[in-house]
């Protein structure tokens, strides 16, 4: 995992992206957001070959995504993630999604959290991946939680 302004994930948004209204679908702003988790697995250690020797993955428990701006065809995509919690089995995690110039697209907050793959249930995250989580939470730990981390869904009542 690289500085923390470093993108975990880069893309450019796909033709079969785009709905009929002409921007990115809802869904493959979630499909993005996938990927990124995809990405933070891997630089935790948790490719294929980890998964299929210790039976071992991250499931995703719960997640809070919010559409800002829209995202058109052809446009670049920064993904940055910001690590806001953990313990021995989960992770809280925060996404930002942004274009090029640094525009905030959406964001997503996720509950992620280390399964055994062979019991499917909850299961602590192998020491080399717990460290890594811990080298990386040190890294974020001064960061300011974003405005919308822990946000609830619902009708604002005047």
């Amino acid at each position: 995992m690289g500085p923390l302004n470093n993108p975990i994930l880069r893309d450019t948004v796909r033709n079969d992206w785009i709905d009929y209204n002409g921007h990115m679908n809802d869904s493959a702003y979630a499909l993005v957001f996938s990927m990124a988790v995809d990405q933070f697995m891997e630089d935790l250690g948790i490719d294929t070959e980890f998964r299929e020797k210790h039976q071992f993955s991250i499931y995703t428990l719960e997640t809070h995504l919010i559409y800002l701006k829209e995202a058109q065809e052809g446009q670049d995509l920064h993904v940055n993630i910001q690590l806001l919690d953990y313990d021995l089995k989960r992770m809280h995690v925060f996404f930002t999604m942004e274009n090029r110039q640094g525009n905030r697209l959406a964001t997503s907050e996720q509950l992620l959290m280390g399964m055994d793959m062979s019991q499917g249930r909850a299961a602590p995250f192998p020491t080399l991946v717990q460290s890594r989580i811990e080298s990386f939470g040190k890294l974020h730990q001064g960061l300011s939680k974003p405005a919308e981390a822990g946000r609830k869904i619902g009708i604002r009542k005047k």
